[in-house]
């Protein structure tokens, strides 16, 4: 299953000041971009072409010039005319030098200072959050297994947090039914949802050594290598390995195994040739019970245990559309090559969202309350001319048709507003929509919430309007009727389109492929069906596209039955559609900390500083406890206030270590504490905020209560700042 913010009420206003920050912290504080050179800006960005073709001129000119050195050394020229020419060769080499440079920084992404590019700002972050064991490699007294990871105390508490947040602002905020499902499936469950047959990854093997490898991913490390290391490739050629890039997802196993062979893309390890792409499904395989007999699978998704009990939610919601059921769980995928860190792992936590609503009624009583967001959008239509994503508000995007209906644009405005509130930058944050031949057959339309890190944009959560199609499958596989009511207050006489697939004739015609044949089939819109049965009438014969299979069928007359009939119904009796939002939450957490991660100079300036900024809303630690040295009294003071803050559910370190003061700010900082009570008295103490450094003076009474209000969200620091005194940091301060 695919995995996705202004005030939307006052019940939600908790959490929105925690992003707040004062005009003072804003002015202390370089933009994250500038501090890491994370985004070039717009004419670095914009320049790689023309850099690219200046390069290529440049070369040329090289070229004429050295055979203009040549001649004249042939002709036996003056020595003043040889040397003038020599000259003008080497001055024409230090201008391409300098291009080079230029579009090297150019594509790695260094800013125009030389500041630290994507590779080396990633580095910085992954040996920090290792470091400080956010998270480690899984079994690594064992060297590891690739893909799997721990969490280590901080890591566990920003993903508590994280997690809890969800809770509040989806599950809670919407009244959603939230359950519990096995992470064990029986086979049948994942065959009728299409997992069995469907779930793959493309994947090549080493002909010689039958090492295996991820096609797409040798496909997309040969176009990012050529792109950014290889200065000399045209405007013309990279401009074609971008487009490679951004299509990759959408290539067949035959496109992509012909991409592979052009390039001459080889096994990395040994550079052997590569068999042709095929499939391999990617769900762990297990048996439920001793005999073996019962086959099951390591859920790849959750969404399924909310599917198969969708009959009992209904009940339990008063047989009353819409409604939402909502999970949190584990779910596993047998990755091929797992890399790229949390970003692509064989176990992984997941939230997933079935909203289930009337398919003729797909409007949203709260709609109105995120019309008016405004973010960058990636409609289809820009994406297949190549244009960028632009911002867009969501009421506009609905009201055109971009975004198929007003529940799944309440869910996408939902979305954004979690992950902005969470931390995510907004300017590195899109929703791009999928292309029609990514969206599986039964879709009305989809959009992932995409970051971007140092790794690119990242999908991250996916919100799709799924139809009807996962309750359809269960019903047909288990027998159960998976449906819902409207009972009407006067009978009524309706008109009911009839799709009857003759299954005998469509099995002798497409054997295997018959099931997909009769679900695309049963898929279509009444539009679709009316014409397939014109032209069937005229014709005898129609050619109709399989999504599933990837291309055209015939369908003949006998092969299916279209008609319309009228009868007096007391009840409509409907199979609801699902909006889907799917958060795959290492995803979001790891772009988080990539979004938090910025570096300050110390106060001496003889080093680098690691800071990451957390809000109060996902810090692992809220406040530390400092006494400025160690003396006893200040030491109880510190245990005083350390039962208060646990009193009000505050979570804290006390550190009554020696170590300076400037080295435990320092050390805290880089775990994310937004907040530091340093004891310097036996009355007062003083509260120091983490990313400005400021600091003010709170009787010992009031630190709790501080701290309480601020790290709820009830004040910002600018109204902490404006209420108390200010403190000078003095030569403690880092």
């Amino acid at each position: 299953m695919r995995i996705l913010i202004s005030l939307v009420s006052s019940s939600t206003s908790t959490g929105l000041h925690l992003l707040s920050v004062s005009r003072r912290l804003r002015t202390k504080i370089s933009p994250f971009s500038t501090l890491i050179g994370l985004k070039p800006p717009p004419a670095m960005a914009t320049s790689e072409d023309s850099l690219r073709r200046s390069l290529a001129e440049k070369q040329s000119s090289i070229e004429s010039q050295g055979n203009t050195v040549r001649a004249l050394k042939a002709a036996n020229a003056e020595k003043a005319t040889v040397d003038e020419a020599i000259e003008k060769l080497n001055a024409l080499k230090l201008d391409k030098s300098v291009m080079e440079k230029q579009l090297q920084a150019a594509v790695n992404g260094n800013g125009p200072d030389g500041s630290i590019n994507k590779e080396a700002f990633r580095q910085a972050v992954v040996n920090t959050l290792e470091r400080r064991l956010f998270y480690i490699p899984s079994f690594k007294i064992y060297r590891g297994v690739a893909g799997l990871y721990d969490y280590g105390p901080p890591g566990c508490a920003v993903k508590s947090n994280v997690l809890s947040f969800w809770r509040q602002h989806f599950v809670l905020e919407e009244n959603m039914l939230e359950v519990d499902c096995p992470c064990v499936t029986p086979e049948a469950v994942l065959k009728a949802s299409g997992h069995v047959d469907k779930f793959t990854d493309l994947m090549v093997k080493d002909e010689k050594t039958g090492t295996c490898y991820r096609a797409d991913h040798l496909l997309k490390d040969f176009c990012n290598e050529k792109i950014q290391k290889d200065l000399s490739i045209s405007a013309e050629k990279a401009a074609e390995l971008k487009h490679v890039l951004a299509m990759l997802d959408d290539l067949s196993a035959e496109e992509l195994g012909a991409k592979i062979k052009e390039y001459g893309i080889t096994a990395p390890d040994t550079k052997n040739p590569l068999s042709d792409p095929y499939p391999f499904n990617l769900m762990f395989q297990t048996s439920i019970g001793p005999s073996g007999l019962s086959p099951g699978y390591m859920r790849p998704e959750t969404a399924q245990g909310i599917f198969v009990n969708f009959k009992d939610l209904y009940y339990y919601n008063g047989n009353k559309l819409p409604f939402a059921a909502a999970q949190i769980g584990q779910a596993f995928r047998n990755e091929i090559s797992p890399r790229q860190g949390l970003l692509r792992v064989r176990e992984f936590t997941l939230a997933e969202i079935e909203h289930f609503v009337d398919p003729e009624y797909k409007s949203h009583p709260k709609y109105s309350e995120v019309a008016d967001l405004e973010f960058l959008m990636f409609p289809r239509e820009q994406q297949i001319s190549a244009q960028s994503a632009k911002k867009i508000q969501l009421g506009e995007a609905v009201s055109k048709g971009i975004v198929n209906n007003e529940t799944l644009g309440y869910f996408i405005g939902r979305v954004y507003l979690f992950l902005t509130r969470l931390g995510i930058d907004k300017d590195r944050l899109r929703f791009r929509q999928h292309l029609a031949n990514e969206m599986a057959h039964y879709a009305a339309d989809c959009w992932d919430a995409e970051i971007e890190s140092s790794y690119g944009w990242i999908e991250c959560v996916g919100i799709a309007d799924r139809s009807a199609y996962d309750l359809h499958a269960h019903t047909e596989k288990s027998g159960v009727p998976l449906v819902a009511h409207e009972k009407f207050s006067e009978p009524k006489e309706v008109e009911k389109l009839v799709i009857a697939p003759v299954k005998k004739e469509l099995g002798l015609a497409f054997k295997g492929n018959q099931k997909k044949v009769v679900e695309a089939l049963e898929a279509m819109n009444e539009k679709e069906a009316l014409d397939m049965k014109a032209s069937l009438e005229t014709k005898g014969v129609v050619e109709f596209y399989v999504c599933t299979l990837g291309e055209n069928v015939s369908i003949k007359k006998n092969m299916v039955s279209i008609s319309k009939e009228k009868k007096k119904e007391h009840q409509r009796t409907f199979t609801p559609s699902v909006i889907e939002p799917s958060f795959g939450i290492g995803r979001i957490i790891y772009c988080l900390y990539e979004h938090s991660f910025y570096m300050r100079p110390s106060k001496a300036g003889d080093e680098q500083l690691n800071v990451f900024r957390f809000p109060p809303l996902v810090a692992p630690i809220k406040c530390t406890v400092f006494p400025l040295v160690q003396n006893q009294q200040y030491e109880n003071v510190a245990k005083i206030i350390s039962k208060s803050l646990t009193a009000a559910g505050i979570s804290h370190k006390i550190d009554i270590t020696g170590t300076s003061i400037g080295k435990r700010y320092a050390r805290t900082d880089e775990l994310g504490v937004p907040f530091a009570i340093t004891v310097d008295s036996i009355s007062s103490v003083t509260i120091r905020e983490r990313d400005s450094k400021d600091q003010i003076r709170v009787d010992v009474e009031e630190a709790a209560p501080v701290m309480k209000s601020v790290t709820d969200g009830h004040r910002t620091w600018a109204d902490v700042w404006a209420s108390f005194p200010h403190h000078s940091s003095g030569s403690a301060e880092d």
